[in-house]
């Protein structure tokens, strides 16, 4: 398995004081450079599975691995710099007066600074469309602007994988285009959790649908959202009209 997969072996977990797992065995193995949608109901487990990929949650039963790492406590510290998870909420990721401290945070705390820092952080900003926000403060961009700010706080970090949380929510059409636009032109791993379908089609080679705690479906994005009754058992549904044949 190359340095960037990620692979998850019948993961087990449930919440104190709850009497069912969040998780019933979960399995997944993603190649590197793989854009994979997870998929499901509200409540299916699917944040519960990816807080686990960067130790946000400890394991209580089966494995994960980033590459060869397993997710550990004695590895978090490398995991957690090659797993970089974007918020559905971008105000929750950005906590500096401006963006220059917010995307250097993250690398000034593994040792980097001065001119190597303040090139990293511009290098950072640009490849993500956003070279002149250094200074703005990142409470007073707009909603796609802070999604981009975010994605940079945690590539400035050079992750292997990325992991993003609902990644449109509450863009407008211009800005959902441009965050789709952006995604594709990054080259690492991307685990991308939504409720948007044609987000996952646009984006995804592959989907996996996530319900009650498990993978329930494994398959191209076309053909799994070609299925009618699949989606309507698991509580999703495309848009009026869209036809993913038709894309």
């Amino acid at each position: 398995m190359s340095a960037a997969s990620l692979s998850v072996t019948d993961l087990r977990f449930r919440y104190p004081g709850e009497h069912h797992d969040a998780l019933h065995g979960l399995s997944i193995e993603i190649e590197a450079g793989e854009r994979v949608a997870i998929l499901g109901p509200n409540g299916s487990g699917k944040t519960t599975f990816v807080m686990h990929l960067n130790g946000l949650l400890s394991t209580q039963s089966g494995e994960v691995c980033i590459g060869d790492t397993p997710v550990v406590e004695e590895h978090l510290r490398e995991v957690r710099r090659r797993v970089g998870a974007v918020f559905q909420d971008a105000d929750d990721q950005l906590f500096m007066s401006t963006v220059r401290e917010d995307v250097a945070f993250g690398p000034a705390n593994l040792g980097i600074a001065g001119d190597e820092l303040g090139e990293l952080v511009e290098r950072t900003l640009e490849r993500v469309g956003a070279g002149g926000y250094a200074d703005r403060n990142p409470h007073h961009l707009s909603g796609g602007e802070k999604r981009r700010v975010a994605i940079a706080t945690v590539l400035s970090m050079d992750p292997d994988v990325l992991v993003l949380d609902e990644p449109t929510s509450g863009l407008d059409p211009a800005g959902r285009r441009e965050l789709i636009d952006l995604l594709s032109s990054l080259p690492q791993t991307q685990l991308i959790v939504t409720h948007d379908l044609p987000l996952a089609l646009q984006l995804c080679d592959r989907s996996v649908i996530v319900s009650g705690g498990q993978v329930v479906a494994d398959a191209p994005t076309a053909v799994l959202l070609s299925d009618a009754a699949l989606l309507a058992e698991h509580r999703l549904e495309l848009p009026m009209g869209f036809d993913p044949s038709k894309f």
